[in-house]
């Protein structure tokens, strides 16, 4: 199931409980850093220019072949951005990855909108192993009002998610269809619950809930705005959250954003975090370059003063 996969993810093992890990069993790659929603409480309105192109096909086949040689045996195909936005990149990234490189499993993260029949058939087809879709609004008005764009993406999204249960019976292709929503307090949790049990659940294999994430102290200066409260960093999912310190992101999972960096966090969308340059360096290079690994250093003492991870909410 996914939540065995995540909570793998967020379980810092003792071999990897060093400033010089193995290399991860997952890696998230942004092949497209853009996104068609401005979500209120995403790293990437951290951005001041929002970005126009996409990852280099060479330079993504290159990297992953060398993830591949390492050891590692789980891809998502997203980071930060939407990668449907760049479907026809997408797909030839999940059929190099399952046809080339025989990756075990190869997964996706998308907001639906933009997951259209067509490029969600190819992505099944060419071997998708997992497919997740991320829902956080109840209704169009609240759609609105903390995606920051037009109603109709939120109808079209849902009509994406129900389609997609359609393709793959149609097809009789393997690939998971999963979804996972924020977990409101209250009256906004019931109607939460009522979109999921209605629109959701029913084409989906399993859905899961996840606090909202801080993502990097960002959020909270939107909490009075939106109404919500974020929790501390990235703790996993609930039901299974994980002590802050020291911080799976950086233990456990890589983050290579579009440009080809490797980040030490999950919600970096400013390159703060950025641990090494893959476009000059290898992966196994830049996992255990030298300032990865006394950030992690940091981490393991619990203390991360002077770092930068030293403003992050959980931490403080």
């Amino acid at each position: 199931m996914i939540t065995d996969r995540i909570d793998a993810i967020t379980l810092i093992p003792d071999a990897w409980r060093r400033p010089d890990p193995p290399p991860p069993k997952s890696v998230k790659i942004e092949i497209s850093p853009r996104c068609n929603y401005r979500c209120g409480f995403c790293a990437l309105r951290t951005r001041e220019v929002q970005p126009k192109w996409d990852m280099d096909i060479a330079l993504f086949k290159r990297i992953t072949r060398e993830m591949r040689e390492a050891g590692v045996e789980e891809i998502g195909l997203f980071y930060l951005g939407e990668s449907f936005m760049a479907p026809r990149l997408l797909v030839d990234c999940v059929r190099y990855l399952k046809h080339e490189l025989a990756m075990p499993y190869v997964f996706l993260t998308s907001n639906a909108s933009m997951a259209f029949p067509e490029a969600v058939e190819a992505c099944m087809a060419e071997g998708l192993d997992s497919l997740k879709w991320s829902v956080n609004a109840a209704d169009e008005e609240q759609f609105e009002r903390i995606m920051g764009v037009s109603g109709k993406l939120f109808h079209r999204a849902l009509e994406n998610i129900e389609t997609a249960r359609t393709v793959r019976a149609r097809g009789g292709y393997p690939t998971k269809l999963y979804a996972s929503s924020i977990r409101y307090d209250g009256e906004q949790q019931e109607r939460m619950e009522r979109l999921l049990e209605a629109r959701v659940i029913p084409f989906v294999d399993t859905h899961y809930w996840l606090p909202l994430y801080s993502m990097g102290a960002f959020a909270i200066e939107r909490e009075e705005q939106l109404g919500y409260r974020p929790t501390a960093g990235n703790q996993g999912r609930l039901g299974a959250l994980r002590e802050p310190l020291p911080c799976w992101s950086a233990f456990t999972e890589g983050h290579v954003t579009a440009e080809g960096r490797l980040s030490a966090c999950c919600f970096d969308a400013t390159a703060n975090w950025t641990m090494g340059d893959l476009n000059t360096h290898s992966f196994m290079e830049c996992w255990n370059s030298k300032p990865f690994m006394a950030l992690r250093a940091a981490h393991l003492k619990k203390d991360v003063t002077g770092t930068v991870c030293e403003k992050c909410l959980a931490y403080g």
